[in-house]
């Protein structure tokens, strides 16, 4: 029995961005202190970047450079803990993307991965098998 769908592949990337959940845009005033944590900042802009998928993921033990070994304390969360926004699409547009917003994103840990992302069809043989008879 043939398969009813077809698996088509595409190259895509993947950038992370690591940081902590405290912190905010660099800058003067108070816009700057009562402002969105950074990681929502990146994910806005993102989103009117039209990149594909953003996502912050929490973690619950780590470092990121040479910062020291941070844990989530289940009583109290620690705003000094990692996390790390997620932002996938094709590679020039995330290359467009942190060349843009080099402002919210430099100093930071960042790392590309290659990717490749899967659209699930219908299988263009069955089409032809079904369509005589149909």
């Amino acid at each position: 029995m043939p398969n009813g769908y077809k698996v088509t592949s595409r190259e895509i990337g993947q950038v992370r961005i690591y940081m902590t959940p405290r912190e905010k845009r660099k800058g003067p005033g108070l816009k700057a202190f009562f402002g969105k944590p950074l990681y929502q900042e990146i994910i806005d802009a993102a989103k009117a970047a039209g990149i594909l998928n953003a996502v912050a993921h929490h973690t619950h033990y780590g470092y990121s450079g040479i910062g020291k070994v941070q844990a989530n304390n289940h009583e109290l969360p620690n705003s000094d803990i990692n996390l790390c926004v997620e932002l996938i699409a094709h590679r020039d547009e995330l290359e467009l993307f942190c060349r843009q917003h080099g402002d919210l994103i430099r100093g930071k840990v960042i790392v590309y991965k290659h990717m490749e992302s899967w659209d699930i069809g219908p299988h263009d043989t069955l089409k032809m098998i079904e369509a005589p008879g149909s």
